[in-house]
């Protein structure tokens, strides 16, 4: 029998514990390859150790708990320990954590399964200190690209150079990467990020996929004028075009009924000034979905509709998409065996899309793939208020140990 309560006990302690390790004391700071990464890695490696795991890393950090099974085969059970700056305690840390407990109870028996177990500790999803992120997770499913050594923080220190500095070789990445006839499937338990769980009072969460995402660069160019002599009906004001594509985008994705998510979060204005009609205005419209399809329809519908504002505004237009990032759509088998997890445990799963990013973006280029949501305080995340209280990471870490129990790979 599970002792819930006590899982969730532990894994709110392990979080509190690896949360004290910053490179600044009144605020959460560990960025990848990082004094602070080092510590954390030294600590989860610890943890797996006490849970009788065999312990390794690899070139990129990535710390790694095994235990045996009866095959080659092996689940992989994973998240993330790297922050964002001044972020909070659970986004990441908790699915390690929830995965060396899962591990450690059948370490503590002495149980194989059909397959082995790898929880795995990567250190590079939050994308803080170097500018493409996932780096980790990419060398486990090999698909690393050896270019991005050469990408500089900014201190102008190259990810080689960082590497080195950590004390592990370059040379060595292509070795972190699973055969794809090991690596059988990757789950990650994760807080949800967003308020759907709490707004329908479910503690846990199934996930269909990891949205897709579309950035949009558009830049409108009007004509700067004196702000008090310029006749209203004479201006072109790049900042009213600009201001009718923000409440454009909320409109669009509203009427989708929760298909895409459209998000304005930086507007720059050059020049810019109080007395001044704004001449040049660019913004970027962040969209996404769990429909790759959608997305795409919302995409084309949105820039036929902004291109008809700016010539109804006489304003220049340019339009840029510099990003296009396809939907990782969960694993429909494994999406089902996580739900029936999650009803042995007397809950009623809630199926839902992640419109964050995750490692299992990556590690989908390797195997099948599942997610599973838990509950946190508001929704909030990225933020120090960042909360799931322990009851309900208790029931997510039952949960992970029904799955494993009963998985079929």
């Amino acid at each position: 029998m599970l002792d819930v309560k006590a899982l969730g006990e532990r894994a709110d302690t392990m979080i509190r514990t690896l949360g004290s390790i910053s490179a600044e004391p009144n605020r959460l700071v560990r960025s990848f390859l990082t004094p602070e990464h080092r510590a954390a890695a030294d600590l989860i490696a610890k943890w797996m150790r006490a849970a009788k795991l065999d312990v390794s890393e690899d070139a990129l950090g990535t710390v790694r708990g095994h235990w045996p099974g009866y095959s080659e085969k092996r689940l992989l059970i994973g998240s993330h320990i790297d922050a964002v700056i001044e972020g909070g305690l659970f986004d990441g840390p908790f699915g390690v954590i929830a995965g060396i407990l899962a591990a450690e109870h059948f370490a503590a028996a002495g149980r194989k399964l059909a397959f082995g177990l790898d929880v795995l500790a990567f250190g590079d999803e939050e994308g803080v200190r170097f500018p493409k992120t996932l780096s980790s997770s990419m060398a486990c499913a090999g698909t690393f690209d050896s270019a991005r050594l050469e990408m500089t923080d900014r201190d102008g220190v190259t990810l080689r150079d960082a590497i080195v500095r950590y004390g592990k070789d370059p040379a060595q990445i292509v070795a972190a990467a699973y055969s794809r006839d090991v690596a059988a499937a990757y789950v990650e338990v994760h807080i949800e990020q967003g308020p759907v769980l709490e707004y329908k009072s479910q503690p846990l969460g199934v996930v269909t996929a990891i949205a897709g995402q579309s950035y949009l660069n558009v830049e409108f160019l009007g004509e700067a004028g004196h702000a008090g002599t310029v006749p209203m009906m004479l201006r072109r004001d790049a900042l009213a075009g600009a201001a009718e594509v923000v409440l454009l985008a909320e409109r669009l994705a509203r009427e989708t009924k929760g298909e895409v998510v459209a998000t304005v979060g930086l507007i720059r204005i050059p020049a810019a000034a109080a007395n001044v009609i704004p001449g040049n205005v660019a913004l970027i419209v962040d969209i996404r979905s769990g429909s790759d399809a959608e997305r795409h329809r919302f995409v084309d519908r949105f820039k036929s509709e902004i291109r008809a504002l700016a010539d109804r505004r006489e304003l220049g237009l340019t339009i840029t998409q510099t990003r296009d990032v396809p939907t990782t759509p969960c694993d429909p088998a494994l999406q089902e065996a996580m739900a029936e997890a999650v009803r042995a445990g007397g809950g009623e799963p809630l199926y839902l899309a992640s419109g964050a990013g995750h490692d299992g973006t990556a590690m989908a280029k390797l195997c099948p793939i599942a997610m599973m949501f838990v509950r946190c305080r508001g929704g909030i995340s990225h933020n120090p208020a960042e909360y799931a209280s322990p009851d309900d990471m208790g029931i997510a870490v039952a949960a992970l140990i029904r799955f494993i129990e009963n998985a079929k790979l």
